[in-house]
């Protein structure tokens, strides 16, 4: 049921807006998933197909904006499967990797998920009914690189795997804006430091969604104009072991791949 929003505005990508006097046929227009009223036993689910198929290591229950008709509480299952009919997930094999849990109004609550394994759907269920603002689904990809041939592949791109590590500023833009998808929709979606009124530079380490032979990079300053980089080099290394805190200080000394 998606009665009063329709269920896949959930997992739009902008934070959950709220407009006053907005209305819709069915009611108060709000930003997000929200049932009907329930008046029978059972709860309300929806099928969510993950981007790719990987592990889960936690959630971000949003229920911004929805005060008086968010969901209660919520669980999540996930499964394996090559088919997106809705009858075929209705028949596959679930596991539950969130456990029943109470929600709050106009909140974010950030949850563990419990298992290890890989999936590639998930059964959100919320009980008995309601509103979710935004779900986000945290984890790293697994098989993305499987039969890619000689074609070349974007190693460092969030949706193959790849994250920032660290950085030493991002007052303006964040470093995990360089490996979204596609390019930059305006200046503020990419990352920007503060204006640097000392010697030295500014730096990130980001880490690849998997070791790989590299052939071409691509360094975009879209929108950026009176603020891009005046240069940039990047170091580059297969580094086992350690933290991310020790890969800092040994980034210093990596070979450099671009000067």
């Amino acid at each position: 049921d998606d009665f009063f929003a329709e269920v896949s505005r959930m997992l739009n990508p902008e934070p959950a807006q709220f407009i006053p006097g907005k209305y819709d046929d069915n009611g108060k227009w709000m930003d997000g998933w929200e049932t009907r009223r329930k008046r029978t036993t059972g709860h309300d689910w929806c099928f969510v197909k993950l981007g790719r198929k990987g592990t889960i290591r936690g959630f971000d229950v949003d229920t911004s904006h929805f005060t008086g008709n968010y969901a209660p509480a919520v669980s999540i299952e996930a499964t394996v499967s090559d088919s997106d009919d809705t009858a075929a997930l209705k028949d596959a094999k679930w596991v539950e990797i969130l456990p029943s849990t109470s929600l709050s109004g106009n909140s974010h609550h950030l949850l563990q998920a419990n298992s290890d394994a890989a999936y590639t759907h998930l059964r959100v269920n919320i009980y008995p009914d309601g509103g979710i603002a935004r779900l986000r689904v945290y984890g790293q990809p697994v098989g993305v690189f499987e039969n890619v041939g000689d074609q070349l592949v974007d190693l460092v791109a969030l949706e193959n795997g790849g994250r920032p590590v660290a950085w030493n500023d991002a007052h303006f833009g964040t470093a995990a804006n360089l490996i979204l998808p596609g390019r930059g929709i305006n200046m503020g979606d990419g990352w920007e430091t503060r204006r640097r009124r000392e010697p030295g530079s500014d730096w990130c380490i980001l880490q690849l969604g998997a070791a790989g032979t590299i052939e071409k990079i691509e360094v975009d300053t879209a929108h950026f104009k009176g603020n891009y980089p005046d240069r940039c080099s990047i170091q580059a290394a297969f580094v086992e072991g350690g933290t991310d805190q020790s890969v800092i200080t040994q980034s210093m000394f990596w070979p450099v791949l671009l000067p």
